[in-house]
C-alpha cells in the first residue's frame, strides 16, 4: 500500500485568541506647511522658509532630526471654474513631516511649537509602543497557549487525546491603541 492510500489522521482544528495591553509610549505628530502664490518657485521658497522655522522652533523644545521623517512634499496648480472653464488660480507647494516623540507627554508642546512657527495643519496624532515586537510575540505565544488549551478541551470531549500539533497559522489583527 501507498502512503497516499492511508486514511487520513484524526484532526482537531481550533482557533487560539490572546490580548495584550499596554499603554502606549511613543507618539507620532504629522505636522504639514503649505503656501499659495502666483509664481511656482515662490511658493516653493515660502513653504521651505516656514518648514525651517517648524523644524528650528521643534529643535527648542528637544526633538532631535532623527525623529523628523518627510512623509511628502508636492506643488500643485491651482484652478478655479469660471463658466465651466478651468482658470489657474496659482500653485500651491506643501511639505508634510512626521515627528516621532518617544516621550507622549511633549505632543501638546510640539504641536504648539508647530503651530506657532508656522505649520498650516497638524494632520494627527498616531500612539504607539516602542517594543511593539515583544508584546507582540507575547500575544502569540498566549494565542497559541490558548488554541491548545482548546484542542485540549476538544478532544476531552470526544473521549481523545491531542497526539501532536500539526499545524499553526498566524492571523494578524492589530488594534491601535486609543
Amino acid at each position: 500500500a501507498r502512503a497516499d492510500d492511508a486514511p487520513p489522521q484524526p484532526a482537531i482544528v481550533v482557533n487560539g485568541e490572546a490580548v495584550v495591553q499596554a499603554t502606549p509610549d511613543r507618539a507620532f505628530v504629522t505636522v504639514s506647511v503649505e503656501s499659495r502664490d502666483k509664481n511656482p518657485g515662490a511658493a516653493q521658497k515660502q513653504t521651505a522658509t516656514a518648514m525651517d522655522a517648524v523644524r528650528k522652533k521643534l529643535a527648542q523644545t528637544g526633538v532631535k532630526d532623527d525623529q523628523i521623517r518627510t512623509l511628502a512634499y508636492d506643488l500643485q496648480l491651482e484652478f478655479d471654474f469660471d463658466k465651466g472653464r478651468q482658470v489657474p488660480r496659482g500653485y500651491v507647494a506643501r511639505d508634510t513631516i512626521e515627528v516621532r516623540l518617544d516621550d507622549i507627554t511633549l505632543v501638546g508642546a510640539v504641536i504648539d511649537a508647530s503651530v506657532g512657527a508656522g505649520a498650516t495643519n497638524i494632520g494627527g496624532v498616531r500612539f504607539d509602543l516602542k517594543d511593539r515586537d515583544t508584546l507582540e510575540r507575547e500575544a502569540l505565544k498566549k494565542a497559541v497557549a490558548d488554541g491548545r488549551a482548546r484542542a485540549d478541551a476538544a478532544a476531552a470531549g470526544a473521549g481523545v487525546t491531542v497526539a501532536s500539533v500539526l499545524r499553526i497559522e498566524e492571523q494578524r489583527m492589530f488594534s491601535p491603541p486609543p
